[in-house]
């Protein structure tokens, strides 16, 4: 517990076999009370080395994509009553010691989303972030940054915690499955007025990390823009997409 709040992590988990152990000994277990793996359909060990070292391990038995894995996780972590959730990636890309102080943040009350920022420290590229995705990163919060209003330092983080508040408010269920479900949740915090924070995240891209590649990723950047360009619709009174609809289905339903 935190400042007498519960806190769950959760990790969505695909083929991470080889830095899952490395992620889990950096977990501060001391202030966490519940750890939470997701397997997407792993191809390798993943889910019997999450039971060895003890996480409550659920399965997809067929593949569900990043977003619909995510579902799974806030659900479940719902289910054991957090009141705080922190979503760390098994890939060991995010440094895990940094839970206590994203959590910290959501529990004092000030935030309801808190991001872990590789930009802010100024080493994501020395950490091993792709040029081309770090100046992708730059254009594209650039962007979001002028239509949602906002001053974040990035959008495009997997390192995150919530308060169970904004996790049950959220229309998660109308969010895509695939990658681009992380940029919809932050456009849909900042569209319904939910505070957003940030702290430095120092990030390491090993060659067991999980990355997407290079066409995934000129997928996801279009998909930015499209999340741009609905937020704005719906902003200015010009529809309502379903991700921004207050009405839409949430985690609960």
């Amino acid at each position: 517990m935190l400042y007498g709040k519960r806190v769950v992590v959760v990790m969505p988990a695909y083929n991470a076999e080889k830095t899952l152990e490395h992620t889990w000994a950096e977990i501060p277990h001391e202030y966490v009370d519940t750890v939470i793996l997701v397997d997407d359909g792993s191809k390798d060990e993943t889910v019997s080395l999450s039971r060895h070292l003890g996480l409550h391990t659920l399965v997809h038995e067929v593949n569900r994509g990043y977003g619909g894995n995510q579902k799974t996780c806030y659900q479940e972590a719902l289910r054991h009553n957090a009141d705080i959730v922190v979503m760390v990636h098994p890939d060991y890309q995010y440094s895990p010691k940094l839970i206590v102080s994203l959590a910290a943040m959501v529990a004092s009350g000030h935030y309801d989303l808190v991001l872990g920022s590789r930009i802010i420290g100024g080493g994501a590229i020395s950490g091993g972030m792709p040029r081309y995705k770090y100046v992708a990163n730059r254009i594209l919060t650039l962007v979001q940054n002028i239509c949602l209003g906002a001053k974040l330092s990035e959008y495009h983080t997997g390192f995150r915690a919530f308060s169970a508040e904004i996790l049950r408010a959220l229309p998660l269920n109308e969010n895509s499955n695939d990658f681009i479900f992380d940029n919809e949740m932050i456009a849909q915090a900042l569209y319904l007025g939910y505070r957003v924070g940030e702290i430095s995240c120092p990030t390491r891209y090993l060659p067991e990390t999980s990355s997407i590649t290079f066409a995934r990723s000129v997928k996801y950047g279009f998909g930015v823009l499209a999340v741009t360009m609905k937020f704005l619709a719906a902003r200015w009174g010009l529809g309502q997409a379903a991700i921004f609809s207050i009405l839409g289905r949430r985690l609960s339903e």
